[in-house]
């Protein structure tokens, strides 16, 4: 009788393929994770191959064809300059979500840091951190970002700053009360005595642990950069016309709603609800995903 060799017997996946693993099985096991993360496919992909296959040019314009319905041609209709709605719908979701992606990444690097810092160090840095939080928390997040836009003028870039800066605050506020739980935890107590400086800690062990609840915050921050960009361009401070953009589109198809040009802004506004929505349903998948204390 030969003896098993206990090196022979097979490991556990890790890294990368523990992570893929887990993630399979977080999105079969919850239905509405599992559609979250479809519809967020649907946004890449349409983002990232629509502007190459939408079947007609998104400014070119038709006047013989203006204001028609739905229809075999026209599969969302056609605006008042015969432009397709179904092209400019299509290639307006890489720009609005390049400017969520471009503002939620700005604002965890310098929101999430700061509020790490905060909580971790205490004393001035929280207390100057804190102030500049509680000073942009003073105004109207949508009036700050409609004054920023204003005075920087109205191009993607001071779009993205703006919608930065406003969120700017509730980053700092979940890092900071996340850093101040774990500062004195016992790993972090570990990484000292074995020689690591306060913003080596700071970066390898506070930061990976609050990556799941910032991970929900993010995902819940990308649907409100995509409103707010589209609010912007909704009263004139955002993208400006003609380039696709959900928010300019719904703007132009309001006045037409009366008259019974219905598709004009439906369907921009579908396309935004369904973006916002997707967000909103990702934040807890990724959060399973993320969590070390979920791994199953």
């Amino acid at each position: 009788m030969t003896l098993a060799n206990p090196a022979d017997a097979p490991r556990p996946a890790s890294g990368l393929a523990a992570t893929l693993r887990h993630a399979h099985y977080v999105i079969s096991d919850n239905p509405v994770t599992g559609l979250a993360f479809g519809m967020f496919l649907i946004l890449v992909v349409s983002a990232l191959i629509g502007p190459f296959v939408v079947p007609y040019d998104p400014l070119a314009s038709n006047t013989a064809m203006a204001l028609s319905p739905p229809s075999t041609a026209h599969w969302f209709g056609t605006d008042q300059l015969g432009r397709d709605i179904f092209s400019r719908v299509i290639v307006a979701t890489g720009l609005d979500m390049g400017i969520a992606i471009c503002s939620v990444a700005l604002v965890f690097a310098a929101g999430g840091i700061a509020g790490i810092a905060s909580g971790f160090f205490g004393g001035w840095t929280d207390r100057i951190i804190g102030r500049i939080s509680d000073t942009i928390m003073a105004f109207p997040l949508f009036v700050l970002a409609m004054g920023i836009v204003a005075a920087l003028g109205n191009t993607v870039t001071n779009i993205v700053i703006a919608t930065a800066i406003i969120n700017f605050p509730l980053y700092v506020r979940v890092a900071r009360s996340e850093a101040a739980i774990r500062r004195q935890a016992g790993f972090v107590q570990a990484a000292r005595l074995t020689g690591n400086g306060e913003w080596r800690i700071l970066l390898t062990q506070i930061l990976p642990n609050i990556m799941p609840i910032m991970m929900v915050q993010m995902s819940l921050t990308m649907g409100y950069a995509i409103l707010n960009a589209a609010g912007l361009s909704f009263i004139g401070l955002g993208v400006r016309p003609p380039t696709p953009e959900w928010g300019i589109m719904v703007a132009e198809g309001a006045t037409y709603i009366i008259s019974g040009e219905w598709w004009i802004a439906l369907f921009p506004g579908l396309a935004l609800m369904f973006a916002v929505f997707c967000f909103n349903l990702l934040g807890d998948g990724l959060r399973d995903i993320v969590d070390p204390q979920r791994r199953t």
